[in-house]
This record gives C-alpha cells, sequence and structure tokens, in this order.
C-alpha cells in the first residue's frame, strides 16, 4: 500500500522501497490548461549548474540517463523514470514541477498527484488539488534529494511567474530569441 505525504513530509526513499529504479507519475488537469511537467537536476547550493540534467518535452533524457522523460502512461499526464545509483555525484537534488502553459492559474487544477512507482507498486503518493493554490502558474511538486541518503519530500510550493519564474529560482536562463541574457549575481 502507498504511503500517502502531505505537504511537507519527507521520507527516506530507502523506507518506501529497496529499489533505486523508480517510476514518478504526475496527474494534473484543469479545464481548458495545457501544462508542462518538468524534473530539474540541481547540485549542492540548488542551482541548475548543468541544463543537461533540465528533463523537459525537448530534452527527455540526461547524458547518462539517469532522468528519463516518458510522457504520459498508467493514467499519469507525465512520468519520468529515474535510477537513482546512476546519478551523477554533483547532482543532489531532482525537483519535479508543473507549469501552465498559456493562461491559467494553478487554483484552477483539480486533484492531482505526484506517486513514486517501485517494482510496479506505487509506494508513496501526494495528492493536491486547486483549493491549496491561488494565482501561481507554476509550482514544486516533489524532490528527491541526498541528504545522507535519497529522500523524498512533498513540497506543493507554487511560483506567480511559471516555468520563467522556475527557472530563475534554480539559477537557468530563459532562452531568448537573440543572444542570453546575462545572468545576475
Amino acid at each position: 500500500m502507498a504511503r500517502e505525504f502531505q505537504r511537507g513530509h519527507k521520507a527516506r526513499i530507502s523506507d518506501l522501497t529497496s529499489g533505486t529504479d523508480l517510476y514518478v507519475g504526475v496527474q494534473i488537469s484543469g479545464p481548458g490548461l495545457n501544462f508542462d511537467i518538468s524534473c530539474f537536476g540541481l547540485d549542492a547550493d540548488e542551482r541548475l549548474s548543468d541544463d543537461r540534467y533540465f528533463v523537459f518535452f525537448n530534452q527527455p533524457k540526461t547524458p547518462e540517463e539517469s532522468i528519463q522523460l516518458l510522457g504520459a502512461q498508467a493514467g499519469d499526464t507525465e512520468s519520468f523514470r529515474v535510477t537513482l545509483d546512476r546519478i551523477p555525484q554533483q547532482i543532489q537534488k531532482l525537483s519535479f514541477t508543473a507549469t501552465i502553459d498559456g493562461a491559467g492559474q494553478m487554483s484552477q487544477v483539480g486533484p492531482g498527484y505526484i506517486r513514486i512507482v517501485a517494482g510496479g507498486e506505487e509506494v508513496a503518493r501526494y495528492p493536491f488539488s486547486g483549493s491549496e493554490f491561488s494565482t501561481e502558474r507554476a509550482v514544486m511538486l516533489g524532490d528527491f534529494y541526498l541528504k545522507d541518503v535519497w529522500r523524498f519530500a512533498a513540497v506543493g510550493q507554487g511560483f506567480d511567474g511559471g516555468l520563467d519564474a522556475l527557472l530563475k529560482n534554480f539559477g537557468g536562463e530563459v532562452a531568448e530569441d537573440e543572444a542570453p541574457a546575462p545572468q545576475q549575481a
């Protein structure tokens, strides 16, 4: 039986499963809304220090394939394969996010979840709904983070500015039509 998480709850992955080859599913929907679901691989400073670890529809896997975007399946809007023992040492956190593509706010989403499946069995689920949000256009759903061992945290933190705000929060640069904007100190 899956362990149900609430916002802010944390657990060691090893307390949920002995597996390191994990499936992460996200279910999110809302009337007239389109979503981009991504995974940010962050360094010890919680920064996207290597763009190759931003996994999304245009970049569906990391170089060593430790994080792979799998697409919609098994009732999930989007899904990922995460192989914890193949993640490079410089990556200390995986942040799974959802952003609205186009108009809308996270308060409009229906009941959704992020879940972890190991060996075909769901081991963790963090359910959420639009009532937890207001004008946000992006939300950090859940994190895998390394603190001695890999752990999972149900986050549920929103950002008003959408994907651009999320990218900047993680130290990434938003691609411009011309040259990229200089990074601020």
